[in-house]
């Protein structure tokens, strides 16, 4: 493929991942705000599920609270704690309790050393270095690809790994999502009636993150066409 052509491609493949993680997004939102105007079944708020799954799964050590923003929602390992949003803390209705669910499964993996998720913090040093250097790498590498391309090549190592980052997310979510599904069932927070309005935000959720990851490699390979490019001249 000739380069002209080549990087036609990449640019068409990263507007076609922009529109794509914008949809994905969009639809996010508007699934969370559909299903949390549906109330869940014993009305339990995402305080409430998150403590409960918790107990349930002998987990006591693991604090649940409250922070600020949307879709802020995030389990804290080092801290151990279940930061939930305002509207997935206070509310009672199916998004809050899988939102809160899925956090708590981020938990109850770290309880039980679960791999992907031990895999994940391990890389997480090399990570945060790396996504604070990549991008001034990376742009000092394209400029003097020419006369010094093995700093390109240091900015695309450090690339490769949030690509690997990305990539290590995914089974991680997926988990996380299908704990939480199987204990919103089995403990009968979630009913035939609304189950699946819990398994369709958790899986847009979800797809968040494949888009993520996905555009990431796009963007890896864009860089080491450059790099070989380069290279080459």
């Amino acid at each position: 493929m000739e380069p002209q052509h080549a990087n036609m491609s990449i640019w068409i493949i990263f507007i076609g991942f922009m529109i794509l993680s914008w949809i994905v997004s969009a639809t996010l939102k508007s699934k969370f705000k559909k299903y949390s105007r549906i109330p869940v079944d014993g009305g339990l708020s995402g305080r409430d599920v998150a403590e409960k799954m918790l107990r349930d799964n002998g987990i006591y050590d693991v604090r649940v609270e409250c922070v600020q923003g949307t879709l802020t929602d995030h389990y804290n390992p080092d801290k151990k704690t279940i930061n939930l949003s305002q509207d997935v803390y206070n509310s009672r209705s199916i998004a809050a309790a899988a939102v809160a669910a899925h956090e708590t499964g981020h938990a109850v993996q770290h309880a039980t050393a679960y791999a992907w998720l031990g895999f994940r913090s391990k890389l997480v040093p090399p990570v945060s270095f790396a996504s604070k250097w990549v991008q001034w790498i990376l742009l000092l590498g394209i400029i003097l690809v020419n006369t010094f391309p093995a700093i390109l090549g240091f900015g695309i190592v450090l690339f490769a790994l949030t690509t690997l980052f990305s990539f290590v997310t995914l089974p991680v979510e997926i988990n996380a999502s299908q704990r939480a599904l199987a204990w919103l069932s089995n403990a009968g927070i979630t009913s035939s009636m609304n189950h699946d309005k819990a398994q369709d935000a958790l899986k847009w959720a979800a797809y968040t993150y494949v888009v993520a990851a996905l555009g990431s490699l796009a963007t890896l390979l864009y860089y080491i066409m450059i790099f070989t490019g380069g290279s080459r001249d």
